[in-house]
């Protein structure tokens, strides 16, 4: 069986280096062939040259970009690339920078002793972020299920088959985000629990505004029901206040419709057209392994 772990880097190359040592000594005795795709989105700070020293990766394929394009195209783009110039069985997406932590891969290898025909999430289970992150994050979970119905408690850091990948490449969410398009395509799911691990180096390059884009791009894959339901909820709202209705009684109703434009703003992300031609972005590809 054949593992591509596909990793997005933006400057962040002393951790890329840190998280490739990790993985090579976390496969190793896994009964599979790991390789690694190293996405590199329009990197600024130079790229470090890096020794093949490692003993059970076999090899690793660095494809550079033109123009940055940020975190979910970067992972939207690498499965693009994987599915149609790899040969493969199933694709390991991961942060760089260690918080998707390598230990955890044994457990998705060994959940697909059960489910090797089901994508399979690692839901979080423990957080190492601050307190403000930590409610950023509730406030998410809790607005996407409210407005949703759908309770997405994982992120990239996933184990996916061929026909998985395949359905995400054709959807145009992926380009927009990975768990939003993954919990619209695949309804049924193996789950492995995962810690979110502390960073290797360096502060979070996650800032305010990326986080609430993060947040509003998987919602955004479901705004039809967004849609739905902030429309039922304003009539049954709106027919609880009307013998008291007023300004501040009405500021809910504001609240929703203006997290619908919202949402339906940064659904535009999702641009298939866009996403068909990622690869036109790929500026060189390096190809790094134990034989040269």
């Amino acid at each position: 069986m054949k593992i591509k772990i596909l990793i997005p880097i933006y400057n962040d190359w002393q951790s890329a280096i840190e998280l490739l040592k990790n993985i090579d000594s976390n496969v190793a005795n896994l009964q599979y062939n790991f390789s690694v795709i190293l996405i590199d989105d329009a990197s600024i700070d130079p790229k470090p040259e890096i020794k093949f020293d490692f003993k059970n990766i076999l090899s690793i394929k660095i494809i550079t970009m033109k123009e940055n394009r940020g975190h979910a195209r970067c992972n939207a783009a690498g499965l693009k690339y994987i599915y149609e110039n790899e040969d493969f069985d199933y694709v390991i997406p991961m942060d760089g920078d260690g918080e998707d932590r390598p230990e955890e891969i044994k457990q998705f290898i060994e959940s697909l002793n059960y489910h090797n025909d089901k994508p399979i999430v690692g839901e979080r289970i423990k957080r190492s972020e601050g307190v403000f992150f930590k409610t950023c994050y509730l406030i998410h979970k809790l607005l996407t299920f409210t407005f949703t119905g759908k309770s997405i408690k994982f992120g990239n850091y996933t184990c996916l088959p061929k026909t998985t990948v395949q359905k995400m490449i054709n959807d145009k969410a992926t380009w927009s985000s990975f768990s939003g398009s993954l919990a619209k395509i695949e309804k049924d799911r193996a789950i492995v629990p995962s810690i979110r691990g502390a960073r290797y180096s360096g502060p979070s390059q996650m800032s305010f505004k990326n986080l609430i884009i993060h947040s509003f791009s998987i919602i955004g894959v479901f705004k039809v029901n967004v849609f739905v339901r902030s429309i039922l909820f304003s009539i049954i709202y709106f027919f609880l206040i009307y013998p008291n209705l007023s300004f501040i009684t009405f500021i809910p109703i504001i609240f929703i419709i203006l997290l619908n434009l919202l949402i339906f703003k940064i659904s535009r992300r999702e641009n298939y057209e866009e996403y068909r031609n990622s690869l036109n972005n790929i500026l060189s590809i390096n190809n790094l392994n134990k034989y040269e």
